[in-house]
């Protein structure tokens, strides 16, 4: 599942980014879970499913429309393919971004049998042609396809087979009003705890044959950033350390050493979000400042640091956004070793630059 594409580049370099790379595409299909009893993690939203699944195969009708959002990496595509298995379809996968022109979108609904599972990723890129064909899609099973240009274009109505629209998003406010109210459920996923992580390490370790102490699953988890998709790609690299460095057997000490090898400390964090941190600690005083300037201070892009370093910096408590620019706390000090000021300016200082 990819999000919206900007600094991918960088993202691809970190095994800490929550979106895939070319080599996570078929380790995933691997370890995915085939069935909702299978799932870790997400007890509300896995609860709810069962309920709505169930309550359509008693009564014999395809389930309401289903939309799930949260971050990327948390399971969603994964949920997808289980409900098209839970209820015996077979699923048709697409994303926002290829659904450029409203005939895309009627080939694919044309080709629907009865039942099927029509699952579009990143559903909050789709076009917006496409976007209001899929309205009438989703409330009468029928498209209006356009015969013709100009004067002498005629609208012909296509009846399609009833089918569940599974639409996958990572900004539910980017959705259109109209879109978002055709769902009739909605599963907001949330961040993994450590204990369900070590359950999915406890999982994938076994499907991939690896030897991993319950001590180095919890050491994994802890730095995983509360994403599964996080912590399977540390868990391949911990195993290729201990493959080539040790006797491949994984204990707390060298699942350590591994991730020390790739720059993911003991927080979760990586190269990239500690230079962040270091230039608004020692070089701005602790901010506030703007997110322009702490981006030519790493020498990266601002929507790189924006979207990729400092959601995970906020939900950590090392990093806060303020009207006047972005603020080290006190958390982000200790953590780097130094000593916060007495007096931060916070909020209420003056941004240093633009």
């Amino acid at each position: 599942m990819h999000g919206d594409g900007t600094g991918d580049a960088a993202e691809e370099q970190s095994p800490l980014s929550a979106l895939p790379d070319s080599g996570d595409r078929d380790v995933e299909s691997t370890l995915r879970p085939r069935k909702l009893a299978e799932f870790v993690g997400q007890p509300k939203v896995r609860e709810q499913l069962e309920l709505v699944l169930e309550s359509a195969r008693r009564r014999g009708v395809a389930p309401d429309h289903l939309l799930l959002s949260g971050p990327p990496g948390l399971g969603k595509t994964s949920l997808a393919m289980i409900i098209a298995a839970e209820l015996d379809s077979a699923i048709r996968v697409t994303s926002g971004p290829a659904l450029e022109r409203s005939g895309d979108l009627a080939a694919m609904l044309s080709n629907l049998v009865q039942g099927d599972v029509l699952f579009i990723d990143e559903i909050h890129r789709i076009a917006r042609p496409a976007e209001e064909m899929l309205y009438l899609a989703m409330e009468d099973f029928r498209v209006d396809v356009v015969v013709g240009k100009g004067p002498g274009a005629t609208s012909i109505p296509l009846e399609i087979a009833p089918f569940t629209l599974v639409g996958a998003t990572t900004r539910t406010g980017a959705l259109t009003g109209p879109l978002r109210d055709r769902f009739g459920f909605t599963g907001q996923m949330e961040f993994y705890e450590p204990a369900e992580l070590e359950d999915v390490l406890r999982r994938s370790a076994s499907i991939l044959g690896v030897s991993l102490d319950a001590e180095a699953g919890a050491e994994i988890a802890g730095r995983s950033r509360g994403t599964p998709r996080i912590a399977n790609r540390l868990l391949r690299r911990v195993r290729d350390y201990a493959e080539v460095r040790a006797d491949g057997h994984v204990t707390r000490e060298i699942a350590s050493a591994a991730l020390a090898v790739y720059d993911v400390d003991e927080l979760g964090l990586d190269r990239l979000d500690r230079a962040v941190l270091t230039a608004l600690v020692r070089s701005f005083g602790g901010g506030p400042v703007g997110i322009s300037t702490l981006a030519v201070a790493v020498g990266e892009e601002a929507a790189t640091v924006e979207e990729v370093c400092e959601p995970y910096l906020v939900r950590a408590g090392m990093l806060a956004r303020t009207p006047r620019g972005r603020v080290a706390t006190e958390f982000a000090w200790r953590h780097l070793g130094d000593r916060p000021p007495q007096n931060p300016r916070g909020d209420g200082g003056q941004t240093l630059f633009d």
